[in-house]
C-alpha cells in the first residue's frame, strides 16, 4: 500500500528551537579517554623529542613522521622506547598505519595495559626516560680498550667469532640491519651506563669510529681505555 506522503512544507516542519549551545551533549563526551589520549600524545612528543635532540615545543604532533625524517632503523628505535614506556608491545610497522604522532597517540592509548590508577601528566613524565635521572656509569670491563668490548659484544649478536670483524668496515658491511644496530647499542649502553639511541651508529659508522665516541663519553678511568692505548708505565 503507497504510504501517504507529508505536503507541509519544508520550512515549517517542526525543529527544535533550543540553542545549539545549550543542547545536551553528555553523550557525545568521552572524559574517560580524552584526558588519557592528551597525556599519551604529550609523552609521544617528549619521547620522539628527545629522541631527535628537539625540544618539544618544535614537534608538531600532525606532522607525518617521515618528514621527521624517520626511516626503518629511526622506526623500530621510537617504538622500542614507546613500548618500554607505556608497557606496550607495538610493531614498528604500526608507524605506516598511524603515520602522524597524533594518529600514532590514538593508537598507543587503545593499547596501553589498562591503568590500576588515573593517568596524568605528572605521571607520565615520571616514567619519561627522557626526564628521568641519569644512572652513574658502571666501570667498564676491566682493563679491556672499549673497541675489544664493542668488538666482542657485535660478535655475539652476529654470531661470529669477534676478530673475524674488521673494525673498520662499515656496519651494514657487517650485517648490522636496524633490528641488530638496535639491539647493540641497548647492550652498549648497559654495559657502559651510557643513553645513546640507535641512530649513533650513523654518526660513527663502524667500531673504530664507535668505540672512539664512546670513550669521549666516559669519565677518565685507567681501566677505561680508548682503541688502541696502551696502558701507562
Amino acid at each position: 500500500m503507497t504510504q501517504p506522503v507529508s505536503t507541509q512544507p519544508v520550512s515549517t516542519l517542526p525543529v527544535s528551537t533550543q540553542p545549539v549551545s545549550t543542547l545536551p551533549v553528555t553523550e557525545l563526551s568521552f572524559p574517560s579517554t580524552a584526558a588519557p589520549f592528551a597525556d599519551v600524545l604529550s609523552g609521544l612528543v617528549r619521547l620522539l623529542a628527545g629522541l631527535l635532540r628537539l625540544e618539544p615545543q618544535q614537534i608538531d604532533p600532525d606532522q607525518t613522521f617521515r618528514t621527521f625524517g624517520f626511516d626503518s632503523l629511526l622506526s623500530v628505535e621510537y617504538v622500542a622506547v614507546v613500548n618500554a614506556h607505556h608497557g606496550t608491545s607495538i610493531e614498528a610497522s604500526a608507524l605506516v598505519d598511524h603515520p602522524t604522532p597524533t594518529a600514532f597517540a590514538r593508537y598507543v592509548a587503545g593499547e596501553r595495559p589498562r591503568e590500576t590508577g588515573p593517568v596524568t601528566a605528572s605521571s607520565v613524565t615520571a616514567r619519561d626516560p627522557m626526564h628521568a635521572p641519569v644512572p652513574t656509569p658502571p666501570p667498564g670491563p676491566q682493563g679491556l680498550p672499549v673497541l675489544d668490548v664493542l668488538r666482542e659484544e657485535l660478535a655475539h649478536i652476529l654470531y661470529c667469532d669477534p676478530w673475524d670483524i674488521d673494525t673498520k668496515a662499515p656496519f651494514y658491511a657487517l650485517g648490522v640491519d636496524s633490528t641488530r644496530g638496535t639491539e647493540f647499542v641497548a647492550v652498549l649502553n648497559r654495559v657502559y651506563g651510557l643513553r645513546e639511541y640507535a641512530v649513533t651508529l650513523y654518526g660513527h659508522p663502524n667500531l673504530t669510529a664507535l668505540a672512539d665516541h664512546v670513550t669521549s663519553l666516559l669519565p677518565v678511568d685507567a681501566d677505561v681505555r680508548a682503541a688502541g692505548t696502551a696502558p701507562a708505565g
